[in-house]
């Protein structure tokens, strides 16, 4: 019996957003966006986030006044408490993200080795 991989990621697909995880990830997220102050520090944190991993992919270096920027922000923003939340819930959702990408590559891992162990 052939399988369809693309049947199986859509179900997956289906999992992860009726997962706990996801559905409180959501929550949380609505809740950032409906706060104005909470959008507005949370967008500006993202903004910084990006920017920096833009550069980084460009292998432009980041200046120290950047990074003292993002480690202000960050901890500006932690402070929240609704985006604290939120952030603690990317953390989760991005563990399980990972957790299936681990399941996905076993065949893989099995059939080539795994880079990491050699």
């Amino acid at each position: 019996m052939a399988v369809n991989t693309y049947d199986a990621a859509y179900d997956l697909e289906k999992a992860i957003r009726n997962s706990s995880e996801y559905t409180n990830l959501k929550n949380l997220y609505d809740a950032v966006n409906s706060d104005e102050t909470a959008r507005k520090m949370f967008e500006s944190f993202r903004n910084i986030q990006m920017q920096l991993q833009e550069k980084q992919m460009m292998g432009q270096e980041i200046s120290q006044e950047e990074v003292e920027q993002a480690q202000k922000t960050v901890a500006l923003v932690q402070q929240h408490e609704k985006i604290s939340q939120l952030m603690e819930a990317e953390q989760r959702m991005s563990m399980v993200i990972a957790e299936l990408n681990q399941i996905i590559m076993k065949p893989l891992e099995e059939l080539y080795g795994n880079p990491n162990q050699q």
